[in-house]
C-alpha cells in the first residue's frame, strides 16, 4: 500500500483519502490536492542502504510515491538522468561548483516524462481509459507517450503556435491533437481541458496542480537524485525554468521529503527562472502578492519560452512558499541571454538544449550579475528540455551551413567566411 495518509485541498482545506479516488477538488476549481504522506512508515520501509541497492531511475523512490501497487507502474525508463560537473562553463561564469542536471535524457527529451509516468500510472490504477492534456507541448508528448504505452487514449490541446517537433511527437505517438488559438490572456488549452473533464469524463492530466495531484510527485524526484549524485549532500542553489510552477513545487517537495525522513538537513535556495514576456510568478515573488490570488500575466505571452507561457502561475502559491522558506528568489530574463544560454550549454557542455530547457543558465547568468550567486557555492542548473524540440527556433538562431563543391579552395574561402578561421 502507498504510505498516503489523506490528500488536501490547498484552498478549501477538504480532505480527501486515496480510496476515494480522487482527482480533482470537488469544492473548488484552483484547488490542488496536495498529498501528505506517513514518513514514519517511509522510514521503516526503506532506508538509504537499500535505496543504494536498487536500479538508478525515478522508480527507485517508490515509497515517496503515490502507486498503490507496483504492478500499474508505467515506465519508460525515466529518471536516472546525470548530473554533469559543469567545469568549461564553470570557468567562464566565475564558479567552481556548477552543475548541470541533464533532464533532456528522458524518454520523450524533457522532464514531464517524470511528471506524466506517475499520472499515467494512477490513472491506470484509477481505472481511466481515456485522458486529456492542456500544455505547450512537452507536457502532452509526454502523456501521449505513456498512454501508449498503457493503451489510454490521449486528447491533446496545445497552442496553435507549438512547435512542430512537439507536435510531430504528439501526432507519431497516437493522440489526438488540437491546436487551439491563443487571443486573449486566459490559456485557451486549459478552457479546453476543462471542457473535455467535465463533459465526457476525460482522466485530466496537465502538468499543473488543480487538475491532477499526481503529476507533481515525479519531479520531485529530481531533487532525490541530485542529493544522491552529490554525495547525499545539498546544493547551495538550484536554479528551476518556470511557467505554472509545478516543477518548482515538485522540486522543493523532494528535498522535503528526505528531510522528513532525515536523510539530508536542510534546504538550498530555490530560484524560479522566468522569461520577461511572460513573468507572473516573478511579478507575484518581486511585489509579495498574496499566494492564493496571483495577478494573471494581462496579454498572450511573447517569448521563444514556449515551455513556459502559461500567463497563470496554478501552483504559484506553493511555488512562492518554496522561495521564502528556501530564502530563495525569483528572475526574469530577456529572451537574447535565454537564446546565448542555448549557444553556451551546446559549446562548453555538449548538452543541447530548446529554449526553456536552457532558461535555467540564463537565470544564473542574470543572478551573478546581479551578486546573487557566490563563486564557492555549489550551484545546480536543471535543464530541462531538449533542443530537437523546438527546430524552428534553432534555425533562427543557428542559421545554416555552407554548401561547398569539394574542392580545397571552396572549403577554405566559406571556413574564413563563416566561421572566421584562417588555417
Amino acid at each position: 500500500m502507498p504510505f498516503i495518509k489523506y490528500l488536501k485541498c490547498s484552498r478549501c482545506g477538504r480532505k480527501y483519502f486515496l480510496n476515494e479516488k480522487p482527482v480533482m477538488c470537488k469544492n473548488n476549481d484552483l484547488g490542488r490536492l496536495d498529498i501528505y504522506y506517513d514518513y514514519e512508515g517511509i522510514k521503516d520501509a526503506v532506508s538509504r542502504e537499500e535505496l543504494s541497492k536498487r536500479p538508478f531511475s525515478m522508480w527507485r523512490y517508490y515509497e515517496f510515491l503515490p502507486l498503490s501497487s507496483k504492478e500499474n507502474i508505467v515506465s519508460l525508463g525515466e529518471g536516472g538522468t546525470p548530473l554533469i560537473k559543469a567545469k568549461r562553463l564553470g570557468e567562464k561564469l566565475g564558479l567552481k561548483n556548477l552543475y548541470l542536471k541533464d533532464e533532456t535524457r528522458n524518454p520523450t527529451g524533457s522532464f514531464k516524462d517524470r511528471a506524466m509516468s506517475v499520472a499515467v500510472s494512477m490513472a491506470r490504477e484509477l481505472g481511466f481509459t481515456k485522458a486529456a492534456t492542456a500544455s505547450s507541448g512537452n507536457a502532452a508528448a509526454a502523456l501521449a507517450a505513456y498512454g501508449a504505452r498503457a493503451g489510454i487514449d490521449v486528447i491533446a490541446f496545445v497552442v496553435d503556435f507549438a512547435p512542430y517537433g512537439k507536435i510531430a511527437q504528439l501526432l507519431f505517438y497516437g493522440a489526438k491533437v488540437f491546436r487551439v488559438k491563443w487571443t486573449t490572456a486566459e490559456d485557451p488549452t486549459v478552457k479546453m481541458l476543462k471542457l473535455v473533464v467535465e463533459k465526457y469524463g476525460f482522466y485530466p492530466s496537465p502538468s499543473f496542480g488543480p487538475f491532477n495531484p499526481y503529476q507533481i510527485e515525479g519531479p520531485k524526484t529530481i531533487s532525490f537524485e541530485i542529493v544522491e549524485q552529490l554525495g547525499w549532500s545539498i546544493p547551495d542553489q538550484v536554479f528551476v525554468p518556470t511557467g505554472a510552477a509545478a516543477l518548482l513545487t515538485g522540486v522543493y517537495n523532494g528535498f522535503r521529503d528526505f528531510n522528513m525522513v532525515g536523510w539530508i538537513n536542510g534546504y538550498p535556495k530555490m530560484v524560479a527562472v522566468q522569461s520577461t514576456g511572460n513573468a507572473p510568478f516573478v511579478r507575484a515573488w518581486v511585489e509579495k502578492q498574496d499566494p492564493m490570488n496571483i495577478r494573471p500575466w494581462e496579454k498572450p505571452p511573447e517569448t521563444i519560452a514556449t515551455g513556459l507561457e502559461d500567463t497563470f502561475p496554478w501552483d504559484g502559491d506553493a511555488g512562492l512558499k518554496a522561495l521564502y522558506s528556501t530564502g530563495g528568489y525569483g528572475v526574469a530574463v530577456e529572451d537574447d541571454l535565454i537564446l546565448e544560454s542555448m549557444k553556451m550549454l551546446a559549446s562548453l557542455e555538449g548538452l543541447f538544449a530548446e529554449p526553456s530547457g536552457a532558461a535555467g543558465l540564463a537565470g544564473l547568468i542574470q543572478a551573478i550579475r546581479d551578486g546573487r550567486v557566490d563563486k564557492d557555492e555549489t550551484v545546480v542548473v536543471l535543464v530541462t528540455g531538449h533542443g530537437l524540440k523546438d527546430p524552428d527556433i534553432v534555425k533562427k538562431t543557428a542559421g545554416d551551413a555552407p554548401v561547398i563543391n569539394p574542392v580545397e579552395e571552396e572549403f577554405v574561402e566559406k571556413l574564413r567566411e563563416f566561421y572566421k578561421v584562417v588555417l
